[in-house]
């Protein structure tokens, strides 16, 4: 066994190396090339760089029959070896030394010369490819061997040699995840070349040249055994990016087919066992792979397929791959019993006591050992089979409009999930895509009802993310195994839905009145664009014409909006002045939040152009706005009002709400249509005062300073200081100063949120500049990228998308952003920021918890011990408590959220109260937020 360092140059010395099965693809990426280019150009002279382990497996002439034509090199006495670990490292040094040679040939004082003529570093560049590429087998030259590269039957093996090395007649070469970082990486090694060059000109090439094969040293390990061979492949891969939990199980299945005795499970078994592993992979990657803008996440499909395929268990985020470890391992592959193996067999031994003095003829020596099998191969078929066919599926629940497996009415059902969130139940859906036997009517009234329970449960309830989560994965298996009729579980989601519409709909009216209150209103609410959208789809359809595009819908740009106020937030201009000359400022904050008011535009504007008259919105104008009258079916809608007035925005909402019932199936009791129409006082009958006089519009100088009085005056640090101030003090009077507020407000553009035992913290930032950010700060590459892992579970629960790729390519920390504009240091805004701050980090905690990266805190603090006490003594099935009842049993006054806000009442890892009453064995039956009271029922 070798164990010594070796430059680049001495390690290629009669050496073939290949990338066995068993290994993932290359995983590098920006970050960890530009670390090694950073290494490479570095490097002082004289100074040698120690670039890490590299395990290799010596191979015997037995494991190397695949190789087909590449044989010959054995034969002329070149070792061949299996990368074991060091394939990433390995890979990006042949990529540079490629590109290397590549970008020689075509500078200026090269033109015209052969490989043999030009020179790298004191070596021919017909040398240089002969050593370290390729060599051609003589004396034809018709074959071409290549030193390094991937086992045959591997896409990247492939893409390596006809789209790397340039080789001509490739034919088709199939593209994957894995594919596109080799391409990455060339094209990032030859746009530093040339940059290199420009600056240092040859010598800079040749340096760099000497450097990577000369003074880049790697320490040499041979391994000897297979199974050191798999064992070596799990516990050493803590370098560079770590190896995802897909890699994982590839490696270690494969590993087990090779544990398997030959009696029972021969040579041609374990070959096709081998090779259903690998084209099963092949196709996992293929397939999350297909969309180059939105790889998926392999980690995300392999525990949505363990939830369907395997009992489910909720105890943590990666209980999946725990589970996955254990059944696929060593220990369940065989165990072993002592049995006769004789020609004759014992008599059966009846049920009287055994007597030691009865003599015993032909008793049966030492029994044999042997192998009673208790994971079968069959079990390990099955499941990549499986794999291999649900990855489709999973693939269509992302992007059903490029799927062969779905209706044109079942892409929409199924797009129109994406859109909403389709949280939870993806794993489902999935595997009722993947029931063909299914007709697509039956699936459709399934989406149907999936998508009426997230939008009534979720987007109108905010019940906690994993409400009826366990029930739904559980219903994905049973579906997967047809153990569930789909019409029983249609009905039970569609009767769910209806058990809690009288709970949804009051947290919805007391969310939205907090959004009016903080001068928000509907514009607020985190599903306005999905509820918007759905209402303009409705048009379309209608009218049968085209709809908006979601997309468009969606996009977002600096400076730009997608949803206009028809009456702007601020009305500077005369046409509204005078139009609404009867309300006060706060009545005109009201009913530029009504839901009547908002409206989805088919382009997105400037933001200074929302201020227009409504006349000017309406129409048309060179160099400017898209008017009303040629926008989407929304705009041309409500561009037939030839004035727009707070009757209107009454009527529109009235409307949009009565659309609201009729789309996912249920009523507003007429209390409960007024609170959200909000704005019921515009037919009170008040007198109209007489027109305001027309005046011109004030210039931009005098209307700037304006606003700017409306700022606290003093230095940025003293802005920031009494900000955080604030802050602090309006989480102290909301109950927040436990979790929230514990750190003392200083000078500074930021304020911490700690997050116990975790490799992050939560952070809020503020400057002069007109953003408020919230953010997820990691403190190491490693947290990052297994934060980024989790990406469209988190924000597909926290409800938004956030921003995870702002931060500094160099940086080992990484920041992940949330952000909203704000004219942060006016103090009359500050109370509706600081809402939207605890709003958010509950939100994202939430999420975090969800996706097992924040641990729930305690069920239980001192504060409400005292109520623990009293429910646990209490004895009843059934009680009722006002809030003032509570406050008497725990000796303190609930926060200002307790009795605003139905969803404080809700578990969640940032709202004690609740997890103490869940604690006692009671959980919240309903909250009269009128009546400030509380219906407990015992578990």
């Amino acid at each position: 066994m070798a164990n010594e360092l070796q430059p680049l140059s001495l390690l290629f010395q009669n050496r073939l190396f290949r990338i066995p099965d068993y290994q993932r693809g290359y995983a590098w990426q920006q970050s960890q090339l530009a670390d090694f280019w950073d290494d490479l150009i570095n490097l002082q002279d004289g100074r040698y760089h120690y670039t890490g382990l590299l395990s290799l497996k010596n191979l015997k002439s037995s494991e190397t029959t695949s190789w087909g034509s590449d044989l010959w090199m054995v034969s002329k006495g070149y070792k061949p070896c299996h990368i074991v670990d060091g394939q990433q490292r390995l890979t990006s040094f042949v990529i540079l030394l490629n590109e290397i040679v590549k970008y020689s040939r075509t500078l200026k004082e090269n033109e015209g010369l052969s490989d043999r003529d030009i020179v790298l570093g004191y070596e021919t560049l017909e040398d240089v490819i002969s050593k370290y590429i390729c060599q051609h087998r003589p004396p034809n030259k018709q074959i071409t061997t290549y030193l390094f590269g991937y086992e045959v039957d591997n896409p990247s093996s492939d893409y390596l040699q006809y789209r790397i090395f340039n080789e001509p007649y490739s034919g088709t070469v199939n593209e994957t995840y894995y594919t596109r970082n080799l391409k990455f990486a060339k094209n990032f090694f030859r746009e530093n070349l040339v940059a290199l060059y420009e600056n240092e000109g040859m010598d800079g090439i040749n340096e760099l040249y000497l450097k990577l094969t000369q003074r880049l040293m790697f320490n040499i390990h041979e391994i000897d055994d297979d199974y050191d061979v798999f064992v070596a492949f799990e516990t050493m891969n803590n370098r560079g990016k770590k190896l995802t939990n897909l890699e994982l199980l590839k490696n270690r299945l494969i590993y087990l087919t090779t544990l398997y005795a030959d009696d029972k499970f021969d040579k041609m078994d374990k070959d096709n066992l081998r090779k259903q592993i690998n084209d099963t992979w092949k196709e996992v990657y293929y397939q999350l792979g297909r969309n180059e803008k939105t790889p998926l996440s392999d980690d995300e499909f392999l525990r949505a397929h363990w939830i369907a395929y395997f009992a489910y268990s909720r105890r943590k985020g990666d209980d999946y791959i725990h589970f996955l470890l254990n059944k696929f391992s060593v220990k369940n592959i065989f165990e072993k019993k002592t049995v006769v193996v004789s020609g004759e067999f014992p008599a059966v031994v009846g049920d009287s006591e055994y007597d030691p003095d009865v003599d015993i003829e032909d008793e049966p020596g030492e029994a044999d050992t042997v192998e009673v099998f208790k994971l079968e191969p069959s079990e390990i078929l099955n499941y990549v089979y499986s794999l291999k066919d649900m990855v489709k599926y999973w693939y269509d629940t992302f992007f059903p409009m490029q799927s062969d497996n779905l209706t044109d009415d079942e892409k929409v059902w199924v797009d129109r999930l994406n859109r909403i969130g389709i949280g939870h139940f993806r794993p489902l859906i999935m595997t009722v895509i993947g029931r063909r036997d299914l007709p697509p009517e039956k699936r459709i009234e399934l989406f149907t009802a999936v998508e009426r329970f997230i939008f009534i449960c979720f987007r109108l309830g905010y019940f906690n993310a994993t409400f009826r989560s366990s029930e739904y994965y559980r219903a994905a298996r049973s579906i997967y195994l047809k153990e569930m009729d789909i019409d029983d579980l249609i009905n039970d989601i569609n009767d769910t839905t209806e058990a809690n519409i009288e709970y949804a709909l009051p947290n919805f009216i007391t969310k939205i009145e907090k959004h009016f209150d903080n001068k928000g209103g509907f514009y607020y609410w985190n599903s306005i664009k999905y509820f918007l959208y759905e209402y303009e789809y409705q048009l379309a359809k209608k009218n049968n014409l085209d709809k908006v595009s979601w997309e468009m819908f969606t996009k977002t740009e600096k400076d730009k909006v997608s949803i206009e106020h028809i009456l702007p937030q601020t009305p500077s201009k005369y046409y509204w002045r005078n139009q609404f000359r009867q309300f006060s400022s706060e009545e005109i904050d009201f009913l530029s939040g009504a839901l009547g008011n908002l409206l989805p535009l088919s382009q997105s504007i400037n933001s200074a152009l929302q201020n227009d008259s409504f006349e000017d919105k309406k129409t048309s104008k060179n160099g400017g706005r898209r008017g009303y009258q040629n926008g989407s079916h929304s705009e041309i809608e409500v561009a037939q009002e030839i004035d727009w007035t707070a009757g209107n925005i009454y009527k529109r909402s009235k409307k949009l709400l009565e659309f609201m019932e009729n789309r996912w199936k249920f009523s507003f009791t007429s209390q409960q249509m007024d609170k959200l129409i909000y704005v019921t006082w515009v037919n009170d009958g008040r007198a109209i005062p007489a027109s305001l006089p027309e005046e011109k519009e004030k210039p931009a100088e005098s209307s700037k300073k304006e606003k700017q009085v409306t700022k606290p005056v003093g230095d940025l640090g003293e802005l920031q200081l009494q900000f955080w101030a604030n802050f602090v003090d309006y989480c102290k009077a909301d109950g927040r100063d436990n979790d929230i507020a514990l750190r003392k407000p200083l000078a500074q553009n930021w304020y911490d949120v700690p997050v116990n035992g975790a490799d992050y913290h939560l952070s809020y930032t503020v400057t002069r500049s007109k953003y408020l950010t919230l953010l997820i700060y990691a403190y190491t590459k490693n947290a990052f990228e297994r934060l980024e892992s989790k990406k469209s579970e988190i924000e597909e629960i926290f409800g938004d998308k956030l921003d995870w790729y702002s931060s500094r390519e160099g940086s080992e920390a990484k920041r992940i952003i949330y952000k909203r504009e704000a004219d942060v240091f006016n103090p009359s805004k500050q109370e509706e920021y600081f809402s939207w701050m605890v709003d958010k980090c509950d939100e994202l905690s939430n999420a975090l918890v969800q996706v097992g990266e924040m641990d729930e805190e305690p069920v239980e603090k001192d504060k409400f011990s005292k109520l623990k006490q009293y429910l646990e003594e209490c004895g009843k099935t059934e009680l009722t408590l006002s809030f003032a009842d509570i406050e008497c049993i725990i000796g303190c006054t609930l926060c200002k959220s307790a009795y605003n806000y139905s969803a404080y009442w809700a578990p969640s890892p940032t709202h004690t109260m609740p997890n103490t009453i869940l604690a006692a064995g009671y959980k919240v039956a309903s909250v009269d937020l009128i009546g400030k009271s509380l219906m407990l029922q015992r578990q």
